[in-house]
């Protein structure tokens, strides 16, 4: 059964049918009239219109916009609720030449930034609330507006945390999901919240038709809300937006196909700190409200003492207030119920019933009792104190109370121990006017609603405050919540980094979804006959595993790192399956693009092969070995995922050197050979052999290559010099290479931009120095944290200490192409923990001849180990003033800076991707990443980032067990030095963020999404020579800061069913906001930027495009009000021209049709 609507609720006629045919057939006598008596007759309707109209102008500018008729406490609140007051106080930003300024700026009451300079952060005993004050009240605050309490019952279930999300399905969320349904069904007072979809959507399958039609009959009710409804409740520091976008269009779209149920008020009680970009993309997303939890006690408590724990939340570079969204933030410690009451914790804990029998009792030594008529004066009173000094700390009179905990509501007995009791309690308080309130259970949209209702009629804005045009009554506020920390300087810094090798799993699984995707929409869209759609519809199902895989990781006890042992084992299993699953179904895909084969299936082996495979869920990938025979040729197929032509130099491994690399049309392609290396100094070269050469891939497109053994008037592979550097080890020089031992204190690498300067003796790099001469300190540095934290908490004892002693091994390898130094270190420990590489590329138009690539290898594997926590240094001259920038979910960028009022631990921030430090000179160092670590400035001009960590205990949060499954694992960084071209951009605060260069954003895309290689099975003779083989289906590259973020079927399913008017296809751009103080063209092959509007329906070659709708980033609205954009979203679409501003992201539905036909 679904029934649905566009606006966070259930199907309504909105507007009567009219028939513009249908007129009116009845005549008259006509009679003699005067002339005006005539004329006012003959306009009759417009001069009645005219006069209505003049009427309501002079109403509206007297006394305001005329608000709906509503009771102030309704018992239901709609599930259609009114729109948002679209007010927009300032023009849309369409100027081209504004839409490239260094600094995009918002106007707030409040930046986090700001709280944290006026914060002294003294962890002052606050009495009974610990972390706050003793609250008091005078008794009056309730007589003109009586309070109204909402008590939101909830039961917040992990999908995987002390057990994987199967064992708590079985164990527990069943029979919660039971528990509700049948407890709510008996009393409509009753109400409860939802949140995960990878829940129920596992109950779904299992439950009766009556438990569904039970279900949704409380859904429409109003007595449950799924509020969120993402596939889980996402960690909002290493997830990247791509991810985040996915798991909540995953969970919201299959709510709305299955059930008819559009989610519009988010609620975050667990995640470890939050991220503006969560609240830009609910806002995009169609939600209204949000409500979060774990924020850093001091920042609670000086928010709270202002009154602003109720804000409006607005991106940093908005100056239009289009992504503002309410937030509720919860004031105390917890979200159990002795936190969630009031501030008084043992008297709240009085009132979990649930603690009668069955939950460990109150830790303050005093139980709940049953409720009765003797002691329900009593204890109504006692809840109601609590219930009025929580209410102090806000604005309104309207209170929000969760009533709820970690996988509550498991038993029609507890469940009916909190309803019962607590409709006791509010019977009580309710027929006693005299108290100035009303309580009663409620659902989050009830309390939204309400508090809107009431901030419409109470003017509670402060004098001077900017607010919000949308919702007045509230400050505004910019900025992210990291790093949290929850009691005594305990900073939950640790998971920035812990479990790094799933962390980078996680990212690899999401580039290759995301290929995958665009792919199977290139198949389908080329595909007008049910045959070809054989191979991308039966693999449906994979594809569906694939992205619930992904989302599923997105838990706040996932991609975090946070969870025990078995089930990190378990969500790497499903990451694992999925990866293979994406990369077989790619290596045949690529097969029908290219033309060989056209009638595929998904059983159909194919020809080719991913050029690199994991063989367990928790190795690192291998890469496959091109076997060249004499006389035979091997094929390389590479897919570029991003939407500019791609030149880079490429490698694949070879087993042996005298091979020569061809195009798809057979001429001779330049190549170098080397010999491949690896971690351990006993045996450093396995044997095998790298060739690099350079390609050039078109935009979502396919470029084939040959290695060729024996082909005649082809240059071989140029093999590379090797030099070494050691002072004990003698190696054997592999063959066909020309090696030396080298002496000396330093030694360079260099290419036409930059020459790169090493420390021999302990295999650092030192220095940078640049084609005109000026150069940088690096000052590389790897050293080791000793630490008492756990897999939340970073906990450092003291500074870090360098680990690298002199008289390591060092291999420096120089050819045409790449030019590397491999540094194997001495370290106190026989197994050291890490070998790292670095390299520079030459290739003509290359991004990559502009940067510098280290790899680490890091094996934090023995005991010797156990709480000791790898760092790199990079301890540059930048004068930074101990401030830098970070990414948050590699979308957007944030000012950090050092503080010495907090520990060490407090000035760690996350790294999704990227961090950078600036001089007052304009010059800036970048470091991209492609996995999410934990980053700090502890001194000027340092940059530190944090590896792995090995930690034996546990740190208190619940977890019960410390973190000491490490694996081996390899981490990539492309460095980046950079010189602004015109004067730093000075904005009007100067904690605004500053955006990374267009060169810089071309680093990180290539980085994120690399191209994806496959290799034929086989070796074929040269005496067969097939025709060119490319794939290229956009009509010219886009834009250089418009990134693709996703190009897919969102139900492939039912794709062969929908018919095309649907717009099957979607399409998500985002504009990338960039430093234009740096070089314009990112010092690479742009061709434009996308000041000018792209056109969609000409953007592919040889494909129609049709029926374009702007939607949601989960698909399921098209009203751009209800997104908060302005008008022009969806005309926009309508004539195919699309005009992004930067730091948007826009969704289109599109229909792709073969022109051919």
């Amino acid at each position: 059964m679904a029934f649905t609507a566009r606006r966070g609720g259930w199907a309504h006629s909105l507007l009567p049918f009219s028939s513009p045919t249908s007129k009116s057939k009845l005549t008259r006598k006509s009679r003699r009239r005067l002339p005006l008596i005539d004329f006012i007759f003959t306009n009759f309707f417009t001069i009645g219109l005219t006069i209505s109209v003049f009427l309501f102008l002079v109403v509206v500018l007297r006394y305001g916009v005329p608000r709906p008729i509503s009771t102030h406490f309704n018992s239901r609140a709609s599930r259609f609720p009114k729109p948002r007051k679209p007010v927009y106080r300032k023009p849309v930003l369409t100027d081209a030449a504004s839409s490239k300024d260094a600094v995009l700026s918002s106007s707030v009451d409040i930046t986090t930034k700001d709280l944290y300079d006026k914060i002294e952060f003294l962890d002052v005993d606050g009495g009974p609330w610990k972390q706050g004050w003793r609250v008091t009240y005078k008794g009056n605050e309730w007589d003109a507006e009586k309070l109204k309490v909402f008590v939101v019952p909830h039961s917040h279930n992990d999908p995987g945390w002390k057990l994987t999300v199967e064992e708590y399905y079985e164990k527990q969320s069943r029979h919660i999901l039971d528990t509700i349904v049948d407890t709510l069904s008996k009393d409509e007072r009753r109400k409860f919240i939802w949140e995960e979809m990878s829940y129920l959507e596992r109950w779904w399958r299992d439950a009766s038709e009556t438990k569904r039609e039970s279900l949704v009959k409380l859904l429409k009710n109003g007595q449950l809300e799924i509020v969120g409804g993402g596939w889980v409740m996402n960690d909002e520091a290493n997830s990247h937006y791509f991810a985040i976008i996915e798991q909540m269009a995953e969970g919201n779209m299959w709510l709305n196909d299955t059930i008819g149920f559009i989610p519009k008020n988010a609620w975050a009680i667990d995640p470890f700190g939050y991220s503006p970009t969560m609240a830009y993309l609910l806002r995009r997303m169609g939600f209204e409200n949000m409500l979060i939890q774990r924020t850093h006690y001091e920042l609670k408590k000086e928010l709270a003492r202002h009154k602003n724990l109720e804000y409006v939340w607005r991106q940093s570079w908005d100056s239009e207030e289009t992504t503002d969204i309410f937030v509720h933030m919860m004031p105390f410690y917890s979200y159990d119920i002795p936190h969630t009451c009031g501030p008084e914790p043992a008297i709240c804990c009085q009132f979990d019933f649930a603690r009668m029998r069955g939950y460990e009792a109150c830790p303050w030594e005093v139980n709940p009792v049953e409720t009765n008529r003797e002691n329900v004066q009593e204890r109504a009173l006692k809840l109601l104190d609590q219930y009025k000094k929580k209410s102090t700390l806000y604005r309104t009179n309207t209170l929000l109370v969760p009533l709820g905990d970690d996988f509550r509501y498991i038993s029609i007995e507890e469940a009916e121990a909190q309803f019962r009791n607590y409709q006791l309690l509010f019977d009580y308080i309710n027929s006693n006017p005299s108290l100035n309130a009303e309580a009663k259970f409620g659902t989050l949209e009830d309390y939204f609603q309400t508090l809107r209702e009431e901030a419409d009629r109470v003017n509670y804005s402060r004098p001077g405050e900017i607010g919000s045009g949308q919702l007045g009554g509230f400050p505004s506020l910019s900025g992210d919540f990291f790093t949290y920390a929850d009691r005594q300087h305990d900073y939950w810094s640790g998971y920035y980094v812990s479990r790094p090798f799933f962390k980078a799993v996680d990212r690899v699984l999401e580039q290759t979804l995301r290929a995958t995707e665009m792919m199977m929409a290139l198949l389908l869209g080329n595909c007008q006959r049910s045959q070809c759609e054989k191979l991308p519809v039966g693999f449906s199902y994979k594809l569906t595993a694939a992205r619930r895989n992904l989302a599923l990781f997105q838990h706040h006890d996932g991609v975090t790192g946070t969870a025990k042992d078995h089930v990190v084992q378990d969500y790497g299993t499903r990451m694992h399956t999925s990866l293979q699953d994406l990369l077989i179904f790619m290596s045949k895909g690529i097969e029908v693009l290219l033309g060989i084969r056209h009638e595929k299936s998904d059983q159909n082996p194919s020809q080719f092969e991913p050029e690199q495979m994991r063989s367990k869920y928790d190795v690192q990938p291998v890469h496959k070995l091109i076997s060249a025979r004499e006389g035979t040729y091997n094929s390389v197929v590479f897919f570029n995922p991003l939407e500019q032509t791609r030149e880079e130099v490429v490698m694949v491994l070879v087993n042996r050197p005298d091979v020569a690399v061809l195009s798809t049309n057979w001429t001779c392609v330049p190549s170098q050979i080397s010999p491949e290396l690896q971690h351990g100094k006993s045996k450093i070269f396995t044997g095998r052999h790298r060739v690099h050469w350079k390609v050039s891939v078109p935009p979502l497109g396919l470029q084939t290559y040959y290695i060729s053994n024996g082909f005649v008037g082809c240059e071989m592979a140029k093999p590379v010099k090797l030099k070494f550097f050691s002072e004990s080890t003698s190696i054997t020089c592999p063959t066909p290479y020309a090696c030396s031992k080298a002496g000396g204190d330093l030694a360079e690498i260099r290419n036409q931009h930059q020459t790169l300067t090493f420390d021999v003796k302990h295999g650092l790099l030192q220095k940078i120095t640049f084609k005109d001469g000026s150069h940088n300190a690096v000052g590389e540095e790897i050293g080791m944290y000793s630490s008492t934290g756990g897999a939340y908490l970073f906990k450092p004892n003291g500074d870090a200490e360098s680990i690298i002693e002199a008289g390591g091994l060092m291999v420096v390898s120089e050819g045409p192409l790449v030019q590397e130094v491999s540094s194997y270190p001495s370290t106190a420990w026989e197994e050291p923990p890490i070998s790292h590489s670095t390299r520079i590329y030459n290739g003509e138009n290359t991004i990559q001849q502009l940067l510098i690539e280290k790899e680490y290898h890091v094996e934090l594997l023995g005991q010797e180990f156990n709480d000791k926590e790898l760092v790199v240094r990079y301890k540059t001259d930048i004068d930074n003033k101990r401030i830098f920038y970070s990414d948050l979910n590699g979308f957007q960028m944030s000012q950090r800076e050092t503080y010495d009022k907090i520990p060490l631990q407090g000035n760690y921030y996350p790294m999704p991707s990227l961090a950078f430090m600036q001089g007052s000179n304009g010059r800036r160092y970048s470091v991209h990443t492609r996995q999410s670590l934990g980053v700090a400035s502890l001194k000027e001009g340092w940059l530190e980032i944090m590896l792995d960590r090995r930690l034996v205990r546990d740190d208190g949060r619940g977890l019960g067990q410390g973190v000491m499954d490490n694996r081996p694992l390899n981490i990539v960084f492309h460095i980046l030095v950079e010189s602004n071209i015109s004067s730093i951009p000075t904005s009007v605060s100067n904690h605004l963020p500053l955006s990374p260069s267009l060169l810089s954003h071309l680093v990180g895309a290539r980085l994120n999404y690399p191209l994806h290689a496959f290799i034929a099975k086989k070796p074929q003779e040269l005496s067969i020579q097939p025709p060119p083989r490319s794939f290229s289906p956009l009509a010219a590259p886009l834009p250089c800061d418009l990134h693709i973020v996703n190009f897919k079927v969102p139900r492939p399913l039912k794709y062969s069913q929908e018919p095309p008017e649907d717009s099957r296809f979607v399409l998500t751009l985002q504009r990338l906001h960039w430093d234009s103080s740096y070089c314009r063209k990112g010092r690479s092959q742009c061709t434009s930027v996308a000041d000018e509007p792209v056109n969609l329906f000409y953007m592919f070659k040889g494909l129609g495009v049709l029926h374009v709708r702007a939607t949601s980033l989960n698909l399921l609205h098209e009203d751009s009000e209800v997104l908060g954009y302005t008008e022009q979203f969806g005309d926009v679409a309508q004539e195919g021209h699309v005009l992004i501003s930067p730091m948007e992201i826009q969704a289109y539905k599109l229909e792709l049709r073969p022109q051919n036909e």
